[in-house]
């Protein structure tokens, strides 16, 4: 029986690869919407963080998610991501 293979994805944050699901993915909708999405399954563009707070602040420094979605992102989105974060914490 051979053993189930579990997803690695890399935070943007602090580079750490750990399984899909103790992580949180940032979404980009095929709206141009940015959001986070605590079951991994919803449709569009996504980057993964890990669920520290610190993370996201690394992220945010660090230009992670510019580079993931390849594009500028304006500060009020990291502001609403930030307040997202706040409360799944």
């Amino acid at each position: 029986m051979s053993t189930k293979k579990i997803p690695q994805r890399q935070c943007i944050g602090c580079g750490e690869m750990k399984s899909k699901k103790e992580m949180i993915r940032v979404l980009k909708t095929p709206e141009g919407e940015f959001t986070l999405d605590a079951t991994g399954r919803k449709n569009g563009r996504g980057a993964y963080l890990c669920r520290s707070m610190e993370c996201f602040r690394k992220a945010a420094r660090g230009k992670g998610l510019e580079r993931s979605f390849k594009m500028a992102i304006p500060q009020e989105v990291y502001e609403t991501l930030e307040k997202e974060m706040e409360h799944l914490g």
